[in-house]
C-alpha cells in the first residue's frame, strides 16, 4: 500500500489525547493556551504502515504477555534498518529490549557502578542524565563543553581526562548526536573520547537515539569507531524519535561484551520488568520494515524547517544566535547577546511570548541564557513560535 501520512503542514489537534506535550501545561505551571515546543516528540502522524500494523494487532483482540525471539521477524527488521541507514551490522546476540533509553541508562548505572561511584557527562546535555545519576546516589561529574560564542561547541578533552582520573569515574554517558547543542561528533572526536575511557577503564553508555536526524555531517556509531570500543560500550537506539513512537516504550540496546550484557540483563530482571509492550514491538517492526519513505519525507520537511528558522532568526531576532545544528530536530538558541539578564529570558518566553520551551538552565549551568525549541512541527506552528519570540524581545 502507498504511504498515506506525508502531510506535515496540517496542524493536528493533540489536546485531550493524554498528551504530555499539550495536556499537562496547567499541571506544569503554564497557561492552558501555551504553545508547546519543548519535549522531543513530533506533531506529525507517524507512518501509515505503523498505524495499520497497530490496528491489525488491536483487531486480534487479545493483549496478553508478549515477547520477541529469533526468527519472528522483529530483529530481522531491526538488523535490516541499521544496515540500510547506518551501514551497521548488528548481531542478535547483542540485543536487549528496554522500555526506553532513560530506563536503560538507570539500569546501566545500577549494573556497572556502586553507590557513591562517579559518572561523567558533558554539559549542557539532556537533563535526565544528571537526574538519573544523582537519584541513584552516584556522584555527578561534569565536563563542560567549550562554546566559542559563535554557535559552535567542542569537547575539552584535557578536562575530561583530568576529571576521570581525579574522581575515579566508572561510567561515561555519551550523547551522540548531542542534545541539545546539535553536535554530530566526528570520528576523531569519538576516537579521542574512547581512547581516554579505554585507558582509564571507563565504560561508555552511548545514547544514539537521534542518529537518524543528521543534517551537516556523518553519524558515527561510537562502538564502531574502533574495533575494541564495543568491548566497553552499551549502545542505545530506538524508533521512538525517528518515527514518533515514544509513548509505546520500546528501545533497542546493543551490548557486544557478553559479561556486560549479562550484568545489564541481571539488573534488568531485578527491576521487575519482563515482557515488552506488545504495540511497541509491532510498531517498531513495521517502522523498520516499511517506514523508509515516511522517514525520508519527514527528514526533508524538518530540514526545510531548520533552514526557515535559520533565515527567520538572522533577519528578525538580532542578538539571538542559532547554534549550528548538525543533528537532531531540536534547536539551541543563544540569547546571551540580547542585552537581557539571562535569568529573565525564561520569564519573557513563558509569560510574554506564552511559549513552552525547554529553558537552557535545566541542561546544566552552562545552559543559562539558552532555550531549546523543537522544530518537528508544522511550518505554521514554527513561524508562530518564532514570531512570538520576536514580539516579546
Amino acid at each position: 500500500m502507498p504511504e498515506k501520512n506525508l502531510d506535515f503542514d496540517t496542524v493536528i489537534n493533540r489536546y485531550k489525547t493524554k498528551c504530555l506535550k499539550y495536556d499537562f501545561a496547567k499541571k506544569r505551571g503554564y497557561r492552558e493556551d501555551v504553545l508547546p515546543l519543548w519535549v522531543a516528540d513530533m506533531d506529525f502522524k507517524s507512518s501509515s504502515y505503523i498505524e495499520q500494523a497497530i490496528i491489525d494487532q488491536a483487531k486480534h483482540g487479545i493483549y496478553g504477555y508478549s515477547n520477541i525471539q529469533e526468527g519472528d521477524g522483529f530483529f530481522e527488521a531491526v538488523k535490516g534498518f541499521m544496515k540500510r541507514h547506518h551501514d551497521w551490522d548488528v548481531d542478535g546476540k547483542w540485543h536487549v529490549h528496554s522500555p526506553g533509553v532513560c530506563f536503560a541508562i538507570a539500569n546501566a548505572i545500577r549494573a556497572y557502578t556502586n553507590i557513591g561511584d562517579s559518572v561523567i557527562i558533558c554539559q549542557p546535555v539532556y537533563y535526565p542524565f544528571s537526574n538519573i545519576i544523582t537519584q541513584n546516589n552516584r556522584k555527578l561529574v561534569v565536563n563542560e563543553l567549550l562554546y566559542d560564542g559563535n554557535g559552535g561547541y567542542s569537547i575539552d578533552f584535557d578536562d575530561f581526562e583530568r576529571k576521570i582520573v581525579k574522581n575515579q569515574v566508572k561510567l561515561f554517558i555519551l550523547c551522540n548526536p548531542h542534545n541539545p547543542v546539535g553536535r554530530v561528533w566526528t570520528k576523531d572526536e569519538l576516537l579521542k573520547l574512547g581512547e581516554i575511557c579505554k585507558k582509564h577503564s571507563v565504560l561508555v553508555f552511548s545514547d544514539e537515539i537521534h542518529f537518524d536526524f543528521i543534517w551537516e555531517a556523518r553519524h558515527n556509531i561510537f562502538q564502531e569507531v574502533s574495533d575494541d570500543f564495543k568491548e566497553f560500550t552499551i549502545t542505545a537506539t530506538s524508533a521512538s524519535k525517528s518515527f514518533n513512537l515514544a509513548g509505546l516504550q520500546q528501545a533497542n540496546i546493543f551490548i557486544a561484551n557478553k559479561k556486560l550484557k549479562d550484568k545489564f540483563k541481571k539488573m534488568y530482571d531485578v527491576s521487575g520488568l519482563d515482557e515488552p509492550n506488545l504495540m511497541g514491538i509491532v510498531a517498531t517492526e513495521a517502522a523498520y520494515k516499511y517506514g523508509d519513505e515516511w522517514l525520508f519525507a519527514v527528514k526533508k520537511y524538518i530540514k526545510e524547517n531548520l533552514a526557515f528558522a535559520k533565515k527567520y532568526i538572522e533577519e528578525n531576532l538580532p542578538g539571538v544566535r542559532l547554534v549550528k545544528t548538525e543533528g537532531t530536530f531540536l534547536l539551541w538558541l543563544d540569547f546571551t547577546a540580547c542585552g537581557i539578564d539571562p535569568l529573565k529570558i525564561d520569564d519573557l518566553i513563558i509569560n510574554k511570548a506564552n511559549l513552552w520551551l525547554d529553558s537552557g538552565r535545566i541542561f546544566g549551568k552552562s545552559g543559562i541564557g539558552f532555550q531549546r525549541i523543537n522544530i518537528a512541527c508544522s511550518r505554521a506552528t514554527l513561524y508562530e513560535a518564532l514570531d512570538r519570540i520576536k514580539n516579546c524581545l
